[in-house]
């Protein structure tokens, strides 16, 4: 029951994220994510002797944290966004399927899969049924560096458990190399940005929170909990997020929400019952 709660922590975090973003709107997206993941890594930098861990453990936060984001942006700007962000949230669905081929001793029962499944469907009709412009439609090669994305995350989430045990206090590490090497990126493809007061304001509080907290939160609840459940539960996110965004800019809530809300919920407590 603790990991299920650390995961609703993170969840109810990121949940938080597009409607900053969407405050943040202006601020190119390597700027804004090099930044808070930077000041995400704060508060762990007082336990800067918990951050000696192995290279690969590094390479695979890294991978989790930069690469992740990295193929995000380049999916959000090569695609149609919305579409993008649904090929996106594949990874909670990548988490169930992929446990047993990652992790020893782990298997699949019928009730996960279809969880998983009425999941996807859910976040699809939160995500889809939102009301935003669907772009031109049509192929485009975004879909693939989100579904790469989604992979990623899926992977790392995963693969914490493969790697030997390391203090959760190094995600901190973790955060704060991605945000060098996002601000690299900044300085390399974007525009230069001058930011307000207000701007710094929320790019700290995404940081402490979507982008830092809610990573250590995610951490604990995948070493404490089943990956499964953690998986299944994490739809919740785009739901969240889908219904938070709706009501910040002002737009009334729809019938997909709800109907998104039963799909969500009712996985959710499936997957949780077929531990």
């Amino acid at each position: 029951m603790s990991a299920n709660l650390y995961a609703l922590g993170a969840i109810a975090l990121w949940a938080a994220l597009a409607s900053l973003g969407l405050a943040l709107k202006h601020v190119p997206p390597f700027l804004l994510t090099g930044l808070a993941l930077v000041i995400g890594s704060i508060p762990a930098w007082p336990l800067v002797k918990q951050w000696r861990v192995p290279p690969k453990t590094l390479a695979l936060g890294v991978y989790g944290l930069f690469a992740y984001h990295f193929l995000l942006f380049v999916g959000l700007r090569t695609a149609p966004a919305v579409e993008a962000n649904l090929v996106n949230y594949l990874w909670p669905l990548l988490i169930v399927l992929l446990a047993p081929v990652i992790l020893p001793g782990m298997h699949l029962r019928a009730m996960h899969i279809v969880a998983g499944l009425t999941g996807f469907a859910g976040a699809a009709v939160a995500i889809l049924g939102s009301g935003a412009s669907t772009g031109a439609g049509g192929w485009s090669w975004g879909y693939l560096c989100a579904l790469g994305a989604a992979f990623i995350w899926s992977t790392y989430s995963l693969m914490t458990r493969r790697v030997g045990a390391f203090p959760t206090a190094a995600i901190g590490l973790f955060g704060l190399v991605s945000g060098v090497l996002s601000l690299l990126c900044h300085v390399v493809l974007e525009p230069s940005a001058q930011l307000s007061a207000q701007d710094w304001l929320l790019i700290a509080i995404a940081g402490l929170g979507p982008l830092g907290a809610a990573f250590f939160l995610w951490d604990k609840a995948l070493k404490l909990g089943d990956p499964r459940q953690v998986g299944i539960l994490s739809y919740i996110t785009p739901l969240a997020s889908t219904t938070l965004l709706m009501i910040v800019s002002g737009r009334p809530l729809t019938w997909s929400i709800g109907l998104a809300a039963a799909l969500i919920i009712g996985a959710a407590v499936a997957g949780t019952r077929a531990g």
